[in-house]
């Protein structure tokens, strides 16, 4: 049995250079992903477009439009605390669709560096073949 740890990735070792040039690429496109869930936007909305709300990609909130028909001024009190109800639902929406627009722009990113041991869609580090039990 070899006493070099890497002889087991195959190849005669591993190549640091390559390994690191490889992390700089994906650390750009990380970079690249988050500016543009930064730029992005979505809405979500309720009761037919009532109430609408607007969130980045990151999922901060960045407006809200309440449509005139959703205030009925005879019984302000109430319909204020549905308004409430009814924006927290719209949030929920538009937050539901920027984790969506996340997770997609985010998951190709979310892989690990290809021919690592362990790396890839679901590893669980704890878990990867070949780590050290100290």
């Amino acid at each position: 049995m070899s006493q070099n740890p890497f002889d087991a990735l195959g190849g005669g070792g591993l190549d640091l250079n390559a390994l690191m040039e490889q992390a700089q690429r994906m650390q750009e496109q990380l970079a690249a992903a988050q500016q543009q869930l930064a730029d992005a936007t979505v809405e979500g909305s309720v009761a037919g477009g009532a109430v609408t709300v607007t969130v980045n990609g990151t999922g901060e909130l960045t407006g809200v439009t309440i449509k005139p028909e959703a205030v009925d001024t005879d019984a302000l009190d109430d319909t204020l605390a549905d308004l409430g109800d009814l924006v927290v639902a719209a949030y929920r929406d538009a937050r539901a669709k920027a984790d969506q627009m996340a997770g997609d722009a985010l998951g190709p990113l979310a892989g690990g560096i290809p021919g690592l041991p362990g790396a890839g869609p679901g590893a669980d580090p704890g878990s990867a073949p070949g780590k050290l039990g100290f």
